[in-house]
């Protein structure tokens, strides 16, 4: 898509007030994992995501990959199962889930992001304890409801 210099000075001056709103805030960003399947548009996301930072917003992304982990599962020979939209995970589902999340994924976007110019460090919720969680339905198994976001080192 090819746009004007006009086109361009209008885009920001509309961008500007929320770029000055956001400036030197955090910003949490949730990435689902079925907006990420297209290659293209994950690299122009990550490239919108950078932006974001070069104009003062401390992004903090948060990443889905919900086929993904059913792929692998699959692959595995075990059938993903959900209740109210939310995957059934017992023991072996939540060892894929944390795989696919904090090793394969989390990966893949930090250095997508290193490769549009960003800086970019993956984390997982369980390291020290960052994220603190109630069980949300028995029947679930190990899903939970966030309760505390530890953000002191």
């Amino acid at each position: 898509m090819n746009i004007t210099n006009a086109q361009r000075a209008e885009i920001l001056t509309q961008a500007l007030p929320y770029i000055q709103n956001y400036y030197n805030k955090v910003v949490v960003i949730k990435y689902g994992g079925n907006a990420m399947v297209n290659q293209e548009l994950k690299e122009q996301v990550m490239g919108d995501l950078v932006l974001l930072s070069l104009v003062g917003m401390k992004v903090v992304l948060v990443h889905g990959g919900g086929p993904e982990i059913t792929e692998l599962l699959h692959r595995m020979g075990k059938k993903s199962e959900f209740v109210d939209g939310l995957r059934v995970t017992d023991q072996e589902t939540a060892d894929v889930v944390q795989m696919v999340l904090a090793g394969k994924i989390s990966k893949s976007l930090v250095n997508l992001l290193e490769m549009k110019g960003g800086k970019a460090m993956g984390i997982s919720g369980m390291d020290g304890r960052m994220i603190e969680a109630k069980m949300k339905d028995p029947r679930l198994g190990y899903v939970g409801e966030i309760t505390h976001v530890n953000v002191e080192p």
